[in-house]
């Protein structure tokens, strides 16, 4: 098969079209397939692309590829070792899942020291594909719900507003509750680092939780720290004028970075598409004019320019501000109060959730639902649910409606059944009532 004028093996063009059936997908260029050369071998892209997008067992691996348990293990455990693929461990067994793009292997491959990858080549590559081309960008930073979600700075509350703040908005719950932490390399740094435009930021504050956390300090990707010490990369990010930016979750989050407005894919990436989506808090500055004498502090330290001075007063662009709390800490006058939005964002319960209604808006449940990609008739219902979620909104809203209530709990259902540790949960949103 050819791309872009050069010739492409059907392993790997099997692997991108199986990446692309993901909410995030992956568009076929000839960067993508330049980085998933590097990232897998022939073998590798082949198997991985016969997976379920779902979490799966080892025996279902093993059933897929024809092998047997053995040798399925090796090799599913050989692509965790590379970061290309996530397991979780279940007493003595594990169950395992692609990781994603972003917030996944495109990061992974960056952190790993041990030379197992070309770091500089890939970081042209992804720059390349995420930073100068714009159609995995657009696909993957305007998904709904967003992947990701700002922090606030919680010291830079007043008393009144901190008590407002809810647990899953704190950095530092995350941390309190976090069943593993690990720290690894900025990706993002350490990518522009190889670009020769790092900036001076420090790149080991990279924190990953829970299941994520483990299966990376497992394989050698992160390093597992104590809490005490993720709370001092926290207070060091702080220090250093780094934006908390981290999984779109309630329940479970899997990462937190420590953003600078320079290399941040996530802040680049907001900004290059007009400031959208918005991954902002729940939180805004209010500027006190009688205080503030336009020093101009707080303009230079926003990572997103939200910030201008005009006749000696600081003038804050609200629509696009993330409301993370930086300019209100380098204040040297007071001059700024961060105020609770008067409409709470709407943050996913868990990762569940998440995917499946990001799913459901990129038109890709049936892929979710279907993914056994070795049978044609499964393939008949990926296309024909994929015309239905591709329909006019005034036509889908009846379909939508049927697809977020009777499908996310059938399918809550069904992961409840494979995994015992997961109940039907409440979905609903309790701290947006009467908001």
């Amino acid at each position: 098969m050819k791309h872009m004028g050069h010739k492409t093996s059907k392993s790997f063009s099997n692997l991108q079209q199986r990446l692309d059936m993901s909410p995030q997908g992956a568009p076929a260029t000839e960067t993508i397939f330049k980085i998933l050369k590097v990232l897998f071998s022939e073998q590798e892209a082949e198997l991985v692309s016969q997976l379920p997008i779902r979490m799966f067992t080892l025996k279902k691996a093993a059933k897929i590829w024809q092998k047997t348990e053995e040798e399925a293990r090796q090799i599913l455990d050989a692509l965790a070792d590379k970061g290309l693929m996530v397991d979780i461990a279940e007493g003595e067994s594990k169950r395992y899942i692609l990781a994603p793009t972003m917030a996944g292997f495109f990061e992974f491959s960056i952190m790993r020291t041990d030379g197992k990858f070309d770091r500089k080549l890939l970081s042209e590559l992804f720059h390349q594909y995420i930073n100068v081309e714009d159609k995995f960008l657009k696909q993957v930073f305007t998904l709904e719900p967003t992947i990701a979600r700002t922090f606030v700075i919680e010291e830079s509350l007043a008393p009144k507003e901190a008590m407002e703040i809810l647990d899953y908005e704190k950095a530092r719950k995350v941390i309190d509750t976090a069943s593993c932490i690990t720290v690894g390399i900025c990706y993002c740094r350490h990518k522009m680092e190889h670009m020769g435009k790092a900036c001076d930021k420090p790149q080991d504050v990279c924190l990953t939780f829970n299941n994520c956390a483990t299966s990376l300090s497992d394989h050698g990707i992160a390093k597992k720290i104590s809490k005490e010490e993720a709370h001092k990369v926290l207070d060091r990010s702080i220090e250093e004028g780094l934006v908390q930016i981290g999984d779109n979750v309630q329940e479970g989050v899997s990462f937190i970075c420590n953003c600078c407005g320079c290399c941040c894919e996530a802040i680049l990436g907001y900004k290059r598409l007009g400031y959208l989506p918005k991954i902002n808090t729940n939180y805004y500055p209010v500027v006190d004019d009688g205080k503030c004498t336009g020093c101009g502090l707080c303009a230079v330290k926003c990572p997103v320019d939200a910030i201008k001075i005009a006749d000696k007063t600081a003038i804050i662009d609200i629509d696009i501000c993330l409301g993370c709390g930086v300019c209100r800490r380098y204040c040297k006058f007071d001059s700024i109060e961060m105020k609770r939005r008067d409409k709470t964002m709407f943050v996913p319960k868990d990762a569940f959730k998440r995917f499946i209604l990001e799913a459901i808006n990129a038109g890709k449940l049936q892929n979710l639902i279907f993914d056994n990609y070795n049978l044609w008739t499964y393939d008949v219902f990926r296309k024909f649910f994929g015309i239905i979620l591709k329909l006019k909104p005034a036509k889908r809203l009846l379909v939508d409606e049927q697809l977020q209530s009777k499908f996310l709990q059938n399918m809550t259902k069904l992961y409840g059944k494979f995994n015992k540790k997961v109940k039907v949960r409440d979905y609903s949103h309790p701290e947006m009532k009467g908001k």
